[in-house]
C-alpha cells in the first residue's frame, strides 16, 4: 500500500499496481517521496520537473549558506 499524492493534493491509499496504472494513465512517473513512512508516499509528477525543482533548491540552499 502506498498513499499516492499529485499536483492537485492527496488521491488516498491505494497498491503499488494502481498507483503505477494511474501514472502511466496520467502520462506522468511514480516518484517515491518518503520510503520510510507508514504508509510510504508517493507523487505522480513528471520525474524531469522533479529533478530541476530538486536541483534548483539545493542551489539556493548553497548560495545561501554562510561560511565562516
Amino acid at each position: 500500500m502506498l498513499r499516492v499524492v499529485d499536483d492537485n493534493g492527496s488521491l488516498g491509499t491505494m497498491t503499488t499496481a494502481e498507483a503505477i496504472k494511474l501514472a502511466q494513465e496520467k502520462g506522468l512517473d511514480l516518484i517515491e517521496i518518503s520510503p520510510n513512512a507508514e504508509p510510504p508516499v508517493a507523487k505522480i509528477t513528471d520525474y524531469g520537473r522533479f529533478q530541476y525543482i530538486t536541483q534548483k533548491k539545493d542551489r539556493d540552499a548553497r548560495a545561501k549558506a554562510h561560511v565562516t
